[in-house]
């Protein structure tokens, strides 16, 4: 993907647990990521990078080019494989579990986050 395949999107999209090839114009000098416990990125040559999702959640990625210049500086969602979870409504309550290859369960009401295996 080059730098004007970015302009059209809010953010680089990842799930958890997959990795996404991102290709650029200029050749890459240097890659960071925001929070590396979210997204891990890897350089695969000097024009594409390997973004892995590790964890729910949103982190930034930025791109450097030898001159020191951004090619990328994107804001990354990591998110559940949806063909892969279970939702249990209860009233207003909402459970989400991640079932691949177990099930956890990730989503528990509007409160936020909990990962918690289920057996």
């Amino acid at each position: 993907m080059s730098t004007s395949g970015f302009a059209a999107e809010e953010m680089i999209r990842v799930s958890m647990d997959h990795a996404r090839i991102i290709k650029v114009d200029r050749q890459i000098s240097k890659v960071i990521v925001g929070s590396s416990s979210v997204a891990d990125v890897a350089i695969a040559d000097s024009s594409t990078i390997v973004l892995t999702g590790k964890s729910y959640g949103t982190t930034n990625l930025v791109v450097l080019d030898m001159e020191g210049q951004p090619i990328v500086d994107e804001v990354v969602l990591v998110a559940v494989d949806e063909a892969n979870t279970l939702r249990i409504y209860r009233q207003t309550e909402r459970t989400v579990f991640s079932c691949a290859p177990s099930c956890e369960q990730h989503v528990k009401s509007a409160s936020g986050a909990t990962a918690t295996p289920v057996q």
